[in-house]
This record gives structure tokens, C-alpha cells and sequence, in this order.
């Protein structure tokens, strides 16, 4: 029987401007009325002209903000990163599903601010058309916009059962039977669309779709959830992607621990 320790601890992160906190509107005034901060000086990135800052909160646990950095890489946007610290309250809020509503990821791009996820995905569609984010067949796409949006509202019982977290391995975890219906239902999607597109990606080519189910392939792995061959091989082609390689190397070097998200038997 597993059971989820309730307190959390912090491990000397830095404290750094929480969007839409005090600090943060001191930090930027300028950036308008928008959540995300400006001039944050502890970036993440070369890139001191980039026109755009995807502020995030943590790599390990934060299945959202690894979603939205998916997204501004698929896009090929020229992006720094602005990483909020998990001491803040806010950040930790979110984290523990306990927010009426989720402000990182927030994308700032030539003086945009846009947050959720799927607000986003759709800012950049429209910003960057070529990137392909949408497939271009108009049936593909308004089904894209409607995997798209079940795995932004739904999964409820996937997400509190089996939280995202890179750095942790539970070999023979045991998923209960409302975790196991989302599991179900998901398979369903992966399996339909494999078939319909021919694949590697739900859409052929990578899409917004492979983006929002990109940290449901990492929870599978992470708590060794059975998978049929076509499920297995595309989860592992997802966590094989560069950026996907490339986030959970950050993530690993992640001091911050949430312990009410470190699952113990």
C-alpha cells in the first residue's frame, strides 16, 4: 500500500520572481498587466537577443511547463528560459494541484504574454504557421484540437495517482482501477491515431498532440505501466526525442524535492 508523505522540503534553491507575485510586478513593471515576469536576471540560455521567455517552474515534477517548453521547440522558437523556484508557495501550489489555475508555463513573445498550455500552443500556431504545430488537413487538425483538449481537461485520476516525476523508478506499481481507465483511454488515442496517420508521431510528423502527451509517456515509464507493443513503441520514441533527452538531463540536476509528489510503498 503506498502512501504519500505531506510535507515539503527545500534544498537551498534561489528564490527568484514568482509570476504575478509582488516581486515579480516590482521586478518588470513594465510588462503590463500580464502574469509573466520581465528582466529576471537569472535566465536560462546564450541567447541574450532572444525575443521570447518561457518562465517555468520545475523540470522534474511540472508535466505543464514541460509541456509548453515542448511546444516553443517544436516551433523552433529562439526562447530563454526563466525558472521560478519552488519555494515559492504559489509555484508549490501548483505543483500540488491545489491552484484554481496554473500560470507557468507563461510565454512571453515581443511583449505577449500567454499562459496555459493550450493557449500556447494555439499563440503559436498562429505566430509561427510553418512550424506545423497543427496538421494543415482541416479534419487532422480539429481532431488534434480535440486529443489535444482531452488531455488538457481530463486524466484526473492519472494525474493524482502517478505524478510526473523524472527521477524516481517504481518497478511493479501498482495502478487502481481509476488511474487504469485513463491509462485506457489513452491507449485508445495513441492506438486509433498510430493507425490512421502511419505514424512515428500521433499526426506523422510531430504535432501539439505528441507535445501534450509527451509527460504521460514519462509517467509510464516512471511507474512501469503495461503497455501493448504499439503503445511501448511509441512512448519510448517520444522519451527518445532530443528535447525530451535534453529536459530530463535539467531535470535530473534538479536540487528541489516535493516529497507530497515521491511515492512511497
Amino acid at each position: 500500500m503506498r502512501r504519500l508523505r505531506r510535507r515539503f522540503v527545500r534544498r537551498g534553491a534561489p528564490i527568484e520572481a514568482r509570476p504575478g507575485s509582488a516581486a515579480a510586478r516590482d521586478v518588470g513593471r513594465a510588462a503590463g498587466p500580464g502574469p509573466c515576469p520581465e528582466g529576471v536576471r537569472n535566465r536560462e540560455g546564450t541567447s541574450a537577443m532572444a525575443k521570447a521567455t518561457l518562465t517555468i517552474s520545475s523540470r522534474n515534477y511540472s508535466s505543464w511547463c514541460l509541456r509548453g517548453w515542448l511546444l516553443c521547440k517544436f516551433a523552433g522558437l529562439d526562447f530563454d528560459v526563466v525558472k521560478v523556484a519552488l519555494d515559492d508557495a504559489s509555484a508549490r501550489a501548483e505543483l500540488l494541484l491545489l491552484s484554481p489555475s496554473f500560470l507557468t508555463p507563461c510565454l512571453t513573445y515581443e511583449g505577449v504574454d500567454v499562459w496555459d498550455t493550450l493557449a500556447i500552443a494555439e499563440f503559436l500556431n498562429e505566430a509561427l504557421p510553418a512550424a506545423g504545430l497543427l496538421p494543415a488537413d482541416r479534419a487532422a487538425r480539429s481532431h488534434c484540437r480535440s486529443i489535444c483538449g482531452e488531455m488538457h481537461s481530463g486524466f484526473a485520476n492519472l494525474r493524482a495517482a502517478l505524478p510526473m516525476n523524472l527521477k524516481a523508478k517504481h518497478p511493479g506499481f501498482k495502478v487502481w482501477a481509476g488511474a487504469q481507465s485513463d491509462i485506457d483511454r489513452i491507449c485508445v488515442i495513441w492506438r486509433e491515431q498510430l493507425a490512421a496517420s502511419g505514424g512515428p508521431f500521433l499526426f506523422g510528423a510531430r504535432s501539439m498532440a505528441d507535445a501534450m502527451y509527451a509527460p504521460v509517456c514519462t509517467r509510464f515509464a516512471t511507474y512501469d505501466v503495461a503497455l501493448d507493443a504499439t503503445c511501448a513503441a511509441y512512448r519510448d520514441r517520444v522519451l527518445a526525442l532530443p528535447e525530451m533527452r535534453e529536459w530530463t538531463a535539467a531535470a535530473l540536476q534538479e536540487p528541489d524535492e516535493v516529497e507530497e509528489l515521491e511515492v512511497e510503498f
